[in-house]
């Protein structure tokens, strides 16, 4: 059974047509419930054996997330697409049913959407934390031992992964990827990419790209474990608000955790040695690898993963450095989103209903950030609710080239970790003081970053992102030779260089170099050899231009990369 909860500021669903040969009768009009804890829910293979079990489980998941988060309402809403191993439908019936049932004995306002219909839906969900959360509900019988292991049978399930294309638009990165030969998924690591070379090679340069420019804006960057004794997560925090969204682990009776955010290991960097007013402002950044549970019917490509590596840095500062360094954050964030071309709104997000900290801290954290917002002259919206639970943030929401906005940087203002934390530094009169944390981001996940710049550019992405710069392409089999030679120099100019040397015409190779994105074509045939020159097409130029000197050639080229362009 799987659970994905919501709680909402209402839902609005209608029946539209029959999804099975006797679903349940109804009237089609359009319900909507009102501040409703939304609990979409898909029955699966298995639970049939056990569905007292399973129903008695899942109201037990749903009324511990109600006593946190209080909605008046609960929607039942099957949901079979949370499951890619769904069961029967006369079993999915009777869970939901008891499910139901049970939630109604305890004097709930409970409402269940109807069986078996294509439904349209429209679902406003809350901002605060525990606004999204999955549940994965098992029963495990005492005394089960597991089967014989039939390996033909195990290595037919891992290969049945197969992306449906004809529900995709043209340029979902989806299938950029596959086309362009980036990455993969696999049901052996659900919501974990497989990057294969020319897609490493773009996730390498956008780290690349990060390192250098925040060395440049004066961050140290370092590396903490994957893996962290449970209490760190007790002190922040996160084991509280985002316990079942945690991977968990044992070590010799000890309970850890896989990390789903960064920001603890930081801090016990940070505390490893004694601060001064001198070490401040220190701004530490982070490309750090984190884990978070999610339902595999909610996983989206690159966009919804369970695996993916956050662009973090955390900078400590004193009060009186605090909005020159919110400010600095809000220059070098724009200088990145400049460079790929990708216009951002920003939003001054508030406190969630659930937080840590005193409403004296949070006025003070809210006053701050929107005064140095509004003392810089910057347009912002108010995003009320939607605060981390330590504290507000500045959200910055990029646009791309369909009118879609993306949430992608964030800069978080937080005086209670290191409250939590006991951190400290000495001020100039020898007296112990608080620093004050920033948290940021500026791509967000590396891995929808990605997603989105190839959507965004239609996997033409610029030539210093671009997996190959140059494919090389011999006219004849006379040409091939000095295609291979151009071919090596190239790659010797630090040029990420391709060579097709095959049997087919040229057009086709050239129509093959275009579909896969490639920005330059340089073909040789016996006019270029004799003259020492090559044809270069440029991808978005029509023109080939003929008669360019190589040298000439790879300079420029090296130049664009350079510049990064």
């Amino acid at each position: 059974m799987r659970l994905l909860i919501l709680h909402s500021d209402f839902i609005e669903w209608e029946p539209k047509k029959k999804a099975i040969k006797n679903p349940e009768e109804v009237e089609k009009k359009r319900i909507r419930v009102e501040d409703a804890l939304v609990v979409f829910s898909s029955v699966e293979k298995g639970d049939e054996k056990n569905k007292k079990e399973i129903i008695d489980n899942s109201v037990k998941a749903v009324l511990g997330v109600l006593k946190q988060v209080k909605a008046k309402n609960i929607v039942v809403y099957p949901y079979v697409h949370l499951s890619s191993n769904p069961g029967a439908p006369s079993d999915a019936l009777d869970v939901v049913k008891g499910v139901e049932e049970k939630l109604k004995e305890k004097k709930l306002s409970v409402y269940r959407s109807p069986f078996g219909w294509y439904k349209s839906f429209c679902v406003s969900c809350k901002g605060h934390p525990l606004s999204e959360l999955s549940r994965e509900i098992h029963v495990q019988k005492e005394g089960s031992q597991e089967e014989d292991i039939d390996y033909k049978q195990l290595l037919r399930e891992i290969s049945k992964s197969k992306l449906d294309r004809e529900e995709l638009k043209p340029n979902d990165h989806r299938i950029l990827g596959q086309d362009l030969d980036l990455f993969s998924f696999s049901e052996v690591a659900p919501g974990m990419v497989f990057w294969h070379d020319k897609g490493w090679i773009i996730y390498n340069e956008l780290v690349k790209f990060w390192k250098e420019e925040h060395r440049k804006a004066g961050y140290q960057e370092v590396s903490t474990p994957q893996i962290l004794d449970k209490k760190l997560w007790q002190i922040s925090g996160h084991w509280e608000k985002y316990k079942e969204n945690i991977f968990l682990t044992e070590y010799e009776k000890r309970s850890f955790a896989v990390k789903p955010m960064n920001c603890p290991g930081g801090i016990m960097i940070y505390k490893n040695k004694p601060k001064s007013y001198n070490d401040l402002p220190l701004r530490v950044g982070e490309l750090g690898v984190v884990h978070r549970q999610e339902l595999s019917g909610v996983l989206a490509g690159l966009f919804r993963v369970i695996k993916f590596t956050q662009d973090d840095a955390h900078i400590y500062c004193t009060e009186e450095q605090l909005e020159d360094e919110i400010m600095k954050v809000v220059r070098l964030t724009d200088n990145f989103y400049k460079k790929f071309n990708m216009p951002y709104h920003i939003e001054l997000s508030t406190r969630p209903e659930k937080r840590i900290g005193s409403d004296e801290i949070w006025d003070k954290a809210e006053k701050t950030l929107e005064s140095v917002l509004k003392k810089n002259k910057i347009k912002h919206k108010i995003n009320k609710g939607d605060g981390a639970f330590y504290g507000p943030k500045i959200d910055f929401h990029v646009k791309d080239s369909m009118g879609r906005t993306w949430q992608c940087g964030t800069n978080q203002l937080d005086f209670a970790m290191p409250e939590r934390f006991d951190m400290t530094y000495k001020t100039k009169d020898n007296k112990d003081k608080r620093p004050i944390m920033l948290h940021r981001t500026i791509y967000g996940s590396l891995e929808r970053f990605i997603g989105i710049l190839l959507e965004h550019t239609n996997g033409n992405l610029p030539l210093w992102l671009s997996p190959v710069h140059v494919r090389v392409l011999s006219f004849t089999d006379r040409n091939k030779k000095s295609a291979e030679k151009i071919h090596s120099q190239l790659l010797e100019a630090g040029i990420r260089s391709e060579v097709d040397l095959s049997d087919n015409t040229v057009d086709y190779k050239v129509r093959d170099a275009e579909l896969k994105k490639v920005p330059f074509i340089v073909v040789i045939g016996d006019k270029e050899e004799k003259a020492g020159t090559v044809a270069v097409r440029e991808r978005g130029v029509k023109k080939v231009k003929f008669g360019e000197k190589l040298d000439k050639f790879i300079e420029n080229v090296s130049k664009k990369i350079e510049k990064r362009e």
